[in-house]
């Protein structure tokens, strides 16, 4: 080789080395270290325990509003290249009512428990292949093979919880112990409700002493009359930060979901939750898949990235909800990796575990749990509650 081509071949390696620099550079919000995956936050993702093989390039998401840990995701779309298209709902309903006007490109969907049966039976949801599952083998026993889904044929666990009763322990002189105790005249004005039919009309029924899931006439109009009595001393209904709220001091009690009760004590330790005589309503949130997903690859590769506990354990930190994923305990516990708390100050996740197990919010207690009524599909009573909670909350 003479020096006139040996000096073209360096200039081009310099070149190539500058540009390949270039491409690693931080001018963007997310970035590869060498062949470590970074997120904005500066979170290292983990790789797959799985290998991700799809052709797909996008992922449609329609999920629970504040549901998905950011880096959780930013994590998915950096080690497949796959990009995440999230929309978000506040309400099951509204969740039904989407997929069921047909349309929809979404990819998994996350029903709670006592809708998954009613999108089964209308033929909306495909049925998992397990083989393509490995990570199922994450889970506790105990949040699979439910009623509304026997096998998990339809559906994986997400995460599960409770809606009870939470107050300001420093506002609240006479603190409420029951269901029926929220109709009382001195909390008019100062409650935040979920906006959630099945569990609002749920909570009324067991005042009076019906099961949650009645189908009977004469006992959902009783329901209804109660209700009507409680709306007007609701000041807020929300289903998408109801914790807001309570950590503004804008209301001082009501009823609201685990994970939301448990970040609002991080900020005001003067928060409470109780399990109301009458039994809570416990519930399970689900990852599923509609018919005619176009993406199926692509949901499948990251239902079993996120299951890994090395990134499940995100949930811990930012939504601590009722942990289904047994691995990601079994993970966190005693593992002294620096992480931020729920308020961003640095800690360990063995923290975050310790935390979680000690709060009787997200570790619900046996009894709790034994005393709870979970909500399951109605049929043809569907529509009277449906009626019901329209002409309720509409002042009818």
């Amino acid at each position: 080789m003479n020096k006139n081509n040996l000096f073209k071949l360096l200039a081009l390696l310099i070149i190539a080395s500058l540009a390949l620099s270039a491409c690693g550079g931080g001018g963007s919000a997310t970035q590869s270290t060498g062949e470590q995956k970074v997120t904005s936050t500066g979170f290292v993702c983990p790789e797959p325990e799985v290998p991700i093989t799809a052709t797909s390039k996008e992922l449609n998401l329609f999920v629970w509003t504040e549901y998905i840990p950011p880096d959780m995701q930013e994590c998915f779309e950096l080690v497949s290249g796959i990009k995440v298209n999230r929309d978000e709902y506040s309400a099951n309903e509204e969740m039904y009512a989407k997929l069921s006007a047909g349309g929809s490109s979404y990819d998994l969907v996350q029903p709670t428990d006592y809708i998954v049966s009613l999108m089964i039976r209308q033929g909306l949801l495909q049925e998992l292949d397990h083989a393509k599952l490995p990570n199922l083998k994450n889970y506790n026993p105990d949040y699979l093979n439910f009623a509304f889904d026997p096998g998990n044929k339809y559906t994986v666990p997400y995460l599960a919880g409770t809606d009870s009763i939470v107050y300001n322990a420093d506002i609240v002189i006479n603190p409420p112990k029951s269901w029926a105790d929220l109709w009382k005249p001195e909390y008019a004005g100062k409650m935040v409700f979920l906006d959630d039919s099945r569990a609002v009309i749920g909570l009324t029924l067991l005042t009076l002493g019906y099961d949650v899931n009645t189908k009977d006439p004469t006992q959902l109009e009783e329901a209804k009359v109660k209700l009507a009595e409680l709306v007007p001393s609701i000041k807020i209904f929300d289903s998408d930060s109801p914790k807001t709220s309570l950590i503004a001091g804008d209301v001082a009690l009501g009823m609201t979901w685990t994970g939301e009760a448990f970040l609002a004590q991080q900020e005001v330790p003067s928060i409470t939750y109780v399990y109301p005589t009458e039994g809570a309503i416990i519930w399970q949130d689900n990852w599923a898949m509609p018919k005619d997903a176009p993406h199926a690859d692509a949901a499948y590769a990251f239902l079993n990235y996120t299951m890994q506990a090395n990134i499940f354990w995100m949930i811990l930190r930012d939504f601590p909800y009722t942990m289904t994923n047994q691995a990601v305990l079994d993970f966190a516990k005693g593992n002294q990796m620096k992480v931020s708390d729920y308020n961003g100050n640095e800690t360990t996740l063995s923290a975050l575990y310790d935390a979680y197990m000690a709060s009787p919010i997200t570790n619900t207690p046996v009894e709790a749990i034994q005393n709870a009524h979970r909500i399951d599909d109605v049929g043809d009573a569907l529509p009277i509650y449906d009626q019901i909670w329209t002409e309720v909350k509409g002042g009818q």
